[in-house]
């Protein structure tokens, strides 16, 4: 007789009482619990086992990867690979071609002794060619310096200015830049190299921006004009004597009296008609931007005689000053009395509209006809239209002469390629690169003004000449003028350096 059987006749004859009975039913229950507690862990086990064998690759490799987690991991020594990034100053100098050596000035070479050896790319005839210079210490720590080489840079000054050039004056990218030396000159250069040259070549040239706006505040004649940018706006301003182009300004009359202030500057100013131009004492407005207006009108109603009738009349009349500037058999007398019949041709033109003292029209072409005529005669009346006229021709340091002009077409085709800039996205993004722009363009364009051919070669030669002298081209026109930079730096009240 089995355990069950014999469990039933013990309760049917009484033997085991109905709490005995209970407790074998627990005591049953906890044992059936465990079991197949058991059972699902082993069946949990098995199942996870399974699955990884069947996810594990099948290899010879795979089998020795498996092996090698079921043994105690030990320290391994990594493989030193071979040399990442740029090479170290040893590697460069086995790639020289040559050797020079660099002595102290003023120090005889049996009494200095070799201190360091570094290399140099320079460029020669048109090639890239890595140089090892050889720096010798003097008795009193007198160091030789390399000719051309800015501070610690492994790239001579001819590189950086031609690098700063296709930047910021042909409006390259970093990435053209970079395969145009490569490809030109063999010379391999990445984006940070360059756009760490130039800004070393930044700091370098601080001083002569500050130079630049010091001659600027002292010309005869300054182009001004300005165009909207991605951080505020650029404003050009060039003169005779220097050509200042500012990155990244407000365009308000805090800035304009940083560089030209109204109450001081007694040259001539030729600009638009904003309205920040408005207190100089002598001013000449952009007849390009009168006949652009003049000219829309036609465009806009082809069959209206009256417009087309004003505006060959106004352009007979610019045309007619231009040749009276020309005119050399004229005196400055003979100049003023010419004006006064200009100015003449000007009031019989706009009288018939300006006498009416019409009041605002709705938007449209007759509004736009209404406020052209009042804005020609306004100028007539504060003699802005025909200043150019009677102005005395501004000589350039490089020694050609530069007649006053009717327009600010100078001005605006300074700011054309930041124009394009800005419409690409092409711009600086900082404060920081708008200062480094502001400089750098400055510098060079105002070198055209200096040299009789604005070339890489002129302009080496003449930087050579600053280091020579000590002093720029431009410090030595302020000096002549007996004049001195103002402090604090125009540069640092315009575009202070951002903190951090």
């Amino acid at each position: 007789m089995d355990a069950i059987e014999q469990l039933k006749l013990d309760v049917r004859e009484g033997r085991i009482g109905v709490e005995r009975l209970f407790d074998v039913i627990a005591s049953l229950q906890r044992q059936l619990q465990a079991a197949q507690q058991r059972l699902d862990e082993l069946d949990k086990k098995a199942g996870d086992s399974a699955t990884a064998k069947v996810a594990e690759p099948f290899s010879m490799r795979a089998e020795e990867k498996r092996q090698q987690a079921r043994q105690p991991k030990k320290k391994t020594k990594r493989s030193r690979q071979g040399r990442r990034g740029r090479l170290t100053t040893a590697d460069k100098l086995k790639l020289a071609e040559r050797t020079e050596q660099c002595f102290p000035a003023d120090v005889p070479a049996q009494d200095c002794h070799l201190s360091h050896t570094r290399p140099v790319w320079r460029l020669e005839n048109g090639h890239a060619v890595l140089i090892a210079y050889e720096i010798y210490r003097g008795p009193s720590n007198q160091y030789g310096a390399i000719r051309g080489v800015l501070g610690r840079s492994e790239f001579g000054m001819e590189i950086v200015v031609e690098v700063a050039y296709f930047v910021y004056v042909i409006g390259l990218s970093f990435d053209k830049v970079c395969l145009t030396l490569q490809f030109l000159q063999h010379l391999k250069l990445g984006k940070t190299q360059a756009d760490s040259l130039l800004k070393q070549l930044a700091r370098h040239w601080e001083h002569e921006f500050d130079v630049l706006c010091t001659l600027l505040a002292n010309s005869l004649v300054v182009h001004t004009d300005e165009t909207s940018w991605s951080i505020n706006s650029v404003w050009a301003f060039l003169s005779e004597k220097a050509r200042v182009v500012l990155f990244g300004v407000p365009k308000d009359a805090q800035t304009l009296e940083q560089l030209l202030d109204p109450a001081t500057f007694a040259g001539l100013v030729i600009s638009d008609d904003a309205a920040v131009y408005a207190n100089f004492s002598q001013a000449q407005k952009c007849w390009a931007h009168l006949l652009r207006k003049a000219i829309k009108l036609t465009l806009l109603e082809p069959a209206n005689q009256e417009y087309r009738e004003f505006t060959d009349r106004l352009l007979a009349i610019y045309r007619q000053a231009c040749r009276l500037q020309r005119d050399q058999r004229l005196s400055a007398t003979g100049r003023a009395n010419k004006v006064l019949v200009l100015d003449d041709a000007i009031f019989d033109l706009c009288s018939p509209i300006w006498d009416l003292e019409l009041p605002p029209l709705e938007a449209g072409p007759q509004n736009d006809y209404r406020l052209l005529v009042n804005e020609v005669m306004r100028l007539m009346l504060e003699e802005q239209l025909f200043t150019f006229v009677t102005a005395e021709p501004a000589r350039q340091p490089n020694g050609q002469s530069a007649p006053a002009s009717g327009t600010n077409n100078e001005a605006e085709r300074t700011l054309r390629g930041a124009a394009a800039a800005r419409k690409t996205g092409r711009t600086n993004k900082t404060l920081v690169g708008a200062r480094r722009q502001t400089i750098l363009v400055s510098v060079l364009e105002s070198l055209r003004l200096y040299l009789p051919q604005f070339r890489l070669t002129s302009v080496l030669e003449e930087i050579e000449r600053w280091w020579q002298a000590g002093q720029s081209c431009f410090t030595k026109l302020l000096k002549k003028m007996k004049l001195q930079p103002r402090t604090p730096t125009i540069l640092d009240q315009v575009l202070p350096v951002p903190d951090g």
